[in-house]
């Protein structure tokens, strides 16, 4: 494997480092926050309520660091992008194998806490079984995603991968565990000004993703992330779009003001937790949806699709 720097300039990967980024040529794994508070009993991540998952078992990870075809101005990550496109990239095999070993470094300070977190679930946060293939960039600029996928399935993982759904080329070809697709904006002009594509396209290859998405063999959903006076409205062409795709569920979440985000939004533009519930019943009531499921702590409500069954959501 090529080392970070043949990929990074210094100074993002220096940026990177101190943002606890333990990279690995252009891949990189990140210890999230629910998998550091389920290790010391002070809460589980959503996807762990909604879906089953362990927190302290996921391995939050990219293929693609500093890859998108966006520059959304509700992310919290940097957006210091080196292209749409990737053009030199490692072997799936030693991105799968470094993922883990990088994941149980970042772990190490935790075996100083064994009373407090137990041996056994110590043990198995350093044997991880989930991968969240979303941590920064856009993972399907990846060429050798699919087989990516397929590796950490042989290994025993389910896999959740996060799409902004402007490769649908590849959407076609991945079979995750679950697939998540973006949808921040139900209308051309919203999407340019709030996903701030790189591409001229765009617009045309989101449409293209969910026209698929149908189709595609395995568990999929739809993220909002409600950004207050920027997106919370036109709720029926929102359903438009969500019919089109027929996801198993829906997930709408607060955008939250953390990050790098906070150069370019407000703490105004972060909605309260009724406001997310509110926004979601009005998407219920334009579409074949229904409320199942909620986080405070997260500000996420799950949505699942009415001819659904109540156990499909679980792994």
């Amino acid at each position: 494997m090529k080392a970070s720097g043949e990929y990074f300039p210094k100074e993002l990967i220096s940026m990177l480092k101190k943002q606890h980024y333990a990279l690995f040529g252009h891949s990189a794994a990140k210890l999230c926050h629910w998998t550091k508070a389920s290790l010391r009993g002070k809460g589980t991540c959503y996807k762990q309520k909604f879906y089953g998952i362990q927190s302290h078992r996921c391995l939050q990870m990219t293929p693609a660091v500093a890859w998108c075809q966006q520059q959304c101005v509700f992310c919290w990550r940097p957006l210091t992008t080196l292209g749409t496109t990737m053009k030199s990239f490692g072997e799936p095999e030693e991105i799968v194998d470094a993922s883990i070993e990088k994941q149980r470094l970042l772990l190490t300070g935790y075996g100083a806490l064994e009373k407090e977190i137990g041996e056994k679930k110590l043990m198995e946060a350093n044997n991880p079984n989930q991968a969240a293939i979303s941590l920064s960039g856009e993972p399907t600029t990846y060429p050798k995603l699919d087989e990516l996928v397929g590796l950490y399935k042989k290994k025993g993982f389910t896999t959740f991968v996060v799409s902004n759904g402007m490769n649908p080329e590849m959407l076609a070809k991945i079979k995750p565990t679950q697939l998540y697709l973006s949808l921040e904006s139900p209308t051309k002009e919203i999407h340019k000004s709030l996903n701030a594509p790189l591409i001229k396209d765009s617009w045309e290859k989101l449409n293209e993703s969910l026209e698929i998405f149908p189709s595609l063999k395995t568990r999929k959903v739809i993220r909002i992330t409600a950004v207050k006076g920027k997106n919370m409205k036109d709720e029926e062409k929102f359903a438009m779009l969500i019919e089109k795709a027929k996801p198993h569920y829906l997930e709408i979440k607060s955008y939250m003001f953390v990050g790098f985000s906070r150069q370019r939004l407000r703490q105004e533009n972060m909605p309260f937790m009724d406001e997310v519930l509110e926004f979601s019943r009005k998407i219920a009531e334009h579409s074949g949806y229904s409320i199942k499921d909620s986080s405070k702590e997260s500000r996420v409500v799950l949505l699942a699709r009415n001819d659904l069954k109540d156990n499909d959501s679980k792994i």
